[in-house]
Order: structure tokens, then C-alpha cells, then sequence
């Protein structure tokens, strides 16, 4: 028997980097097949434009991400907000740009069902490295890269064992004291931002990190990414947000065996 989609007001997903190996192409075109929602807001780094420019990776399944949202916006009348990252900052030429149910923006406020306002950004203008030194940011990109291949192979070797996926980067930036350093200072700014801008509430992406708290009287939520955490936000028409974890979602809406057939797992070209 067919499941009916998941019908929310809002979902809100970033730092997907469509164009790179690591992206979990199938994971969220499956998540976003089976979810309705009256707004769609893309926050960020949805296109790597940092490594498709190098190595013009893009299989069948980055190409049905767009299609899907296409058909979102002019099928189901979806109002698509697209909000630049850093790895797609090309668009902070044209900004803002807006037509139809479609608009790229670089922040954006959204209202929520209850009337509480939320300040939406990318996040990565609390990112001195991403900002003001173009050279250490790829320097970063790189080190982060050469990172997930290592992950990419070492849970080749755990799944031939039998044992379940293991994020090497998701440990390190849990147990490393500068990297939570890092992510405790980037969440407070993002708070003290949102107040300022007479916000109850902020969303963002950027470090792919998924969070939905209290940070004093802040609502912080981040949306996390479809690299490694495979994790959105949605919003119920109550206004009441969750932060949806892909592991479980995929329990209630299992993968289809024909959807399987039609995206087998891509290869591995050595390119990280």
C-alpha cells in the first residue's frame, strides 16, 4: 500500500553540494519525493560550484534534484526560496533575483504559522575564513575532502564487515575542542544576530551540524546538511518545528525497489 507524502507547512534544507561525490543525491530527491509543503527554502550550498567548476562531476540523481523542485514550484505551486551559501556564491552577483514562485536571496525572514519570525542565512558571514581569505577556504575545502574519502573508504571496509555507517568528520567535530569551540561560538553569533534583527527565531546551515533548541531566548535551528547528517527542518502547520533525521524518515517511507533500479550507487572515480 502507498504511503501518503508527509504534508508540512515548510521544509527547509541546506548544504546538499550537488556536484561532488559525497552529496546524498538519492537521499534527499527520496526525502523530498515524499514530502508537501506550501514553502521550500533551500538554505545554502545546495550547488558546489567549488568543485563543479574543477571537475564537472554530475551524475542522474543531481539532475533529478532539480527536476523534483522544478515540479515542486510549477506543479504544486511551492514557493521556493533559495538562499546563497559560500560554495555557491556566484549568486551574490545577481542578488536578490525573484520571478514566480522563486527567489534567491542572501537572508530572508520567514513568519511562521504562530506569527513568530525567523531570521533565515546560510551562516557563513560568521565565517572570517570563508569571507576574507579566499585562499585558506579552499585550503579548509580541501583538508575536508581528503577527510571524507578517507571516510568514503573506511566505510566501504565497515559495511563489508557488516557493521553500520561511521562519520570520522561528525566524531572529530564532536571531540575536538577547537571544532566545538568553533561550532558553540558560529550558534551564539547566529542568536545575537536574529535578536537583532527583531527575530524569535534563526536558520541556518553552514556547518552542518543539525541542531533545533532554545539558545536563550532564541530558537536556533539548523537544518544540517545531506552530506553526512542527512537531516531537515520542517514546520507543521501549527508552527511547531522538527528536525527530521533521514534514518528514521526512510523507516516510514522505505526506498521503492524500482527507485533503486533506476539510481545505482555511482562509482567512485578517486576524485575527492
Amino acid at each position: 500500500m502507498d504511503k501518503r507524502p508527509l504534508k508540512v507547512r515548510t521544509v527547509i534544507i541546506s548544504d546538499v553540494h550537488l556536484g561532488t561525490h559525497d552529496c546524498k543525491a538519492r537521499e534527499v530527491n527520496h526525502f523530498l519525493k515524499n514530502t508537501r509543503c506550501d514553502k521550500l527554502i533551500l538554505n545554502g550550498d545546495i550547488i558546489d560550484g567549488w568543485r563543479l567548476k574543477q571537475t564537472g562531476y554530475w551524475p542522474q540523481a543531481h539532475t533529478r534534484f532539480i527536476r523534483i523542485i522544478l515540479k515542486k514550484m510549477e506543479k504544486r505551486g511551492t514557493e521556493i526560496v533559495y538562499l546563497r551559501g559560500n560554495h555557491d556564491d556566484v549568486l551574490a552577483k545577481f542578488l536578490p533575483i525573484a520571478f514566480e514562485n522563486l527567489q534567491i536571496v542572501e537572508d530572508h525572514v520567514h513568519e511562521a504559522a504562530d506569527g513568530k519570525k525567523y531570521f533565515v542565512l546560510h551562516g557563513d558571514v560568521f565565517d572570517t575564513v570563508t569571507r576574507n581569505f579566499v585562499f585558506l577556504a579552499y585550503l579548509g575545502d580541501w583538508g575536508y575532502r581528503a577527510l571524507m574519502r578517507i571516510n568514503r573508504l573506511y566505510n566501504h571496509w565497515r559495511a563489508w564487515r557488516g557493521k553500520e555507517y561511521y562519520s570520522i568528520s561528525k566524531a572529530i567535530k564532536a571531540r575536538v575542542k577547537q571544532a566545538v569551540s568553533h561550532v558553540s561560538n558560529f550558534e551564539q553569533h547566529i542568536a545575537e544576530l536574529a535578536k537583532s534583527r527583531g527575530c524569535t527565531g534563526v536558520m541556518c546551515g553552514h556547518i552542518h551540524t543539525p541542531a533545533d533548541r532554545l539558545m536563550g531566548d532564541v530558537h536556533y535551528l539548523n537544518s544540517g546538511d545531506w552530506v553526512e547528517s542527512l537531516t531537515a527542518i520542517v514546520e507543521h502547520f501549527d508552527g511547531r518545528f522538527e528536525l527530521v533525521d533521514f534514518a528514521r524518515f526512510r523507516q516510514d517511507y522505505p526506498f521503492e525497489d524500482i527507485e533503486a533500479a533506476e539510481l545505482p550507487e555511482v562509482a567512485d572515480t578517486g576524485l575527492a
